[in-house]
């Protein structure tokens, strides 16, 4: 583990390069719809030379509105996440994920142009997950959880439950997604606190010593107990008085 602390940090790149990304795929569907063209060739084709273009191109290729849209909100989420919690290490997730999904695709891919950037939104969504519980790391594990709760019902399509729909593509992404969680090097130092240190000795420790063997908390320690504060002594003031008789008597107004 490197000793470099992980800076999570906010920076325009956060929600600049998704939205790069999401404007990218828009554009190109726009483009389709205005002009006419078809690029649903450029597609990944499995087992073929011509359908390893569609590596690089399938993911900014839509059939309809809808999977468009149905791949908008998790894509710009996802890879956002990414930017902040690994952002060191942003484009080597992108971009092994992205070929890495592409290539799985193609080989075990149905013979079909497959098309879409849901295989990469299960590239991000994999490695967020299994990052997390891999790490142990409190953030990153609250990141895997919020990741299942929201996207776990994506699960359900990495499995042939409807013709078409490329599960190759999602199992794809989610198999590179795992493996780059596995082998990707941690970039950040977990915090070590005192008690988790091998030289910690709870008797010594201030705090530690105010629970008895039971566990019980002692807000005052039993040797604080047996202090007796002793009483601070003034010093005593000795005042002498002498009577003088006198026979001269005075009156006051």
């Amino acid at each position: 583990m490197s000793s470099k602390k992980h800076p999570f940090i906010f920076t325009p790149a956060v929600v600049l390069l998704p939205f790069i990304f999401i404007f990218s795929i828009w554009l190109v569907y726009w483009s389709e719809v205005r002009f006419g063209f078809r690029f649903n060739d450029y597609g990944v084709y499995p087992r073929t030379l011509k359908g390893l273009r569609g590596v690089i191109f399938s993911p900014f290729i839509h059939g309809s509105l809808n999977h468009l849209w149905n791949n908008t909100i998790p894509l710009f989420l996802l890879s956002a996440a990414v930017i902040y919690f690994y952002r060191s290490q942003r484009w080597t997730i992108f971009i092994v994920g992205l070929f890495g999904s592409g290539i799985i695709t193609w080989l075990i891919g149905r013979e079909a142009n497959h098309i879409g950037a849901s295989g990469f939104i299960y590239v991000l969504m994999s490695f967020i997950f299994f990052k997390g519980i891999i790490t142990g790391y409190y953030r990153f594990v609250a990141v895997s959880l919020i990741i299942m709760f929201v996207y776990g019902g994506m699960l359900w399509y990495l499995f042939p439950i409807e013709p078409h729909i490329s599960w190759e593509g999602h199992l794809g992404g989610f198999i590179t997604g795992f493996l780059l969680a596995v082998f990707l090097p941690v970039v950040y130092a977990k915090e070590t606190y005192e008690w988790e240190k091998k030289e910690f000795v709870p008797d010594d420790d201030p705090f530690m010593r105010h629970f008895d063997e039971n566990g019980n908390f002692m807000e005052t320690l039993p040797e604080d107990e047996a202090v007796v504060e002793q009483p601070v002594l003034q010093p005593t003031i000795k005042v002498n008085y002498i009577y003088v008789s006198s026979t001269t008597s005075s009156e006051e107004e």
